[in-house]
């Protein structure tokens, strides 16, 4: 079963879509199998991530914009803005595909795991991701 998740961000940061993905899972009636989840864009990523402190979301935020910073003079990629090619290089630095096993009919997450839209850019977008269930 293949479905396509529509996820309107605000602006950057890390948006959880754990439930949305479960949904899915549950609605296909899949028992046992791997849940594969890809983005398809190029300045957004997908990670597997703490969801219980919100200081590790925002502490890695800080980090990753650190890595690699808006308004940098190596940039030749600007005709965006100044938060385009800074994306690009966040997107390649995580996940644009997410592989979870699914067993009883449930996502296999630990505890303290949740499914994250990372958006890189600072407006709002509407961002794609298809989940395939297999």
């Amino acid at each position: 079963m293949i479905q396509q998740l529509v996820i309107n961000t605000p602006g950057q940061g890390l948006h959880e879509i754990t439930d949305q993905v479960c949904r899915v899972v549950y609605e296909s009636k899949c028992t046992q199998g791997l849940c594969t989840v890809f983005i398809q864009h190029t300045s957004a990523s997908l990670t597997i991530q703490e969801n219980a402190d919100p200081s590790a979301r925002r502490d890695l935020e800080r980090w990753l914009n650190r890595i690699a910073p808006e308004n940098d003079s190596l940039y030749t990629h600007t005709t965006e803005g100044p938060d385009d090619m800074p994306a690009h290089i966040k997107s390649i630095l995580t996940n644009v595909s997410l592989s979870i096993p699914v067993f009883e009919g449930a996502l296999v997450l630990g505890t303290w795991q949740g499914i994250y839209l990372w958006e890189h850019r600072r407006g709002a977008h509407k961002r794609r991701i298809v989940v395939h269930i297999g």
